[in-house]
């Protein structure tokens, strides 16, 4: 018994072997299989049969560019995933694809080129909708609820009305929406929809929500803002209570790279130009960090911003000028 338990074992672990073989390239000769498997290409042939017992559709081709070549199941091949499963890691991998975390994209997209090779064709075209409901500005973001996310993406892709609670003070309150875009910043993930009882456009953060639900009203889609551009000002400026806008002399990719994403929206006006807008609890605060990119600026809103540039100048002068007496070594 233990013999047979341990060749069997050793046969599934080359079966498992020889799958991830299949999903790393589209075609497969016999012979490289099988020295790859240290088998013999008979062997190959007895495993690419338990593979298509087990509901995998491996292909075989024959002459000059032939070979073995997994194709798409007819049902989601066993292992593994369920329909609702399979959508929500193909669509947290194709949000992964656009990461900027170094080879955290490229890990995801390998991974998202093998899922796609055996997704049956009805699920295709489920991920394909659902990923057009997310959009993204940045990378690296904390990870939200899935089945938030899930629920929030259906609500798009279907138009039909989200309601979920969310702190306002200090209070929780319900709130209905017609959800339009997923948004994922450098930090967090964002909802733009509309808010049915202030009736304008708002952001919220993923995060912050409880009690997520899509309800059955579906909606006519209203013409609606830029989503990554909306939730990336509200974040970067329209949450604080002072909002500033400069006039950078450097190119807008230069500034990008000094000033992440939810900090401040960077516009590009002409080859050496960019505006910057961002906002923080003082004009002072937002006017040193631009200080500090060490590029040459104007200020342009709102018209106080130009006084507290003064103000600082005058400081900085100040604090240049004054020149204290060195210390006396010998003194005690």
């Amino acid at each position: 018994m233990d013999a047979a338990s341990s060749q069997e074992r050793g046969t599934t672990e080359r079966v498992l072997t020889l799958l991830g073989l299949l999903q790393q390239r589209q075609v497969w000769t016999g012979p490289e299989l099988a020295d790859r498997l240290g088998v013999t290409p008979r062997t190959v042939r007895r495993d690419i049969e338990r593979l298509r017992t087990l509901g995998y559709q491996v292909q075989a081709s024959q002459g000059v560019g032939g070979g073995y070549q997994l194709g798409p199941g007819q049902d989601l091949p066993p292992l593994l995933l369920d329909d609702e499963e399979a959508i929500a890691t193909a669509v947290s991998l194709l949000t992964g694809a656009g990461d900027a975390i170094t080879g955290a994209g490229d890990a995801a997209l390998r991974a998202l080129t093998k899922l796609d090779q055996v997704l049956p064709t009805r699920l295709r075209h489920e991920v394909r909708a659902l990923s057009g409901s997310v959009e993204s500005f940045g990378g690296g973001r904390t990870p939200a609820d899935p089945d938030t996310l899930m629920t929030l993406a259906k609500a798009c892709r279907d138009e039909v009305e989200a309601g979920f609670d969310y702190p306002s003070g200090n209070q929780t309150r319900q709130r209905r929406v017609e959800p339009y875009r997923l948004v994922a910043s450098d930090r967090r993930w964002y909802l733009l929809a509309y808010d049915l009882d202030r009736d304008d456009w708002r952001s919220f953060r993923v995060d912050r929500m409880t009690q997520v639900s899509a309800r059955t009203w579906r909606f006519n889609p209203r013409p609606a803002p830029d989503a990554a551009t909306y939730v990336q000002e509200s974040v970067a400026s329209r949450v604080y209570p002072h909002q500033a806008r400069f006039l950078v002399h450097a190119p807008a990719d230069t500034v990008r790279a000094q000033i992440p994403p939810s900090a401040a929206v960077v516009r590009q006006r002409g080859s050496e130009l960019c505006e910057v807008i961002s906002g923080a609890g003082s004009l002072d605060f937002v006017l040193m960090h631009v200080l500090l990119l060490g590029h040459d600026f104007e200020a342009l809103d709102p018209p106080e911003l130009r006084k507290r540039c003064r103000a600082l100048a005058e400081k900085l002068l100040s604090a240049g000028a004054t020149t204290s007496p060195a210390p006396d070594p010998e003194q005690p």
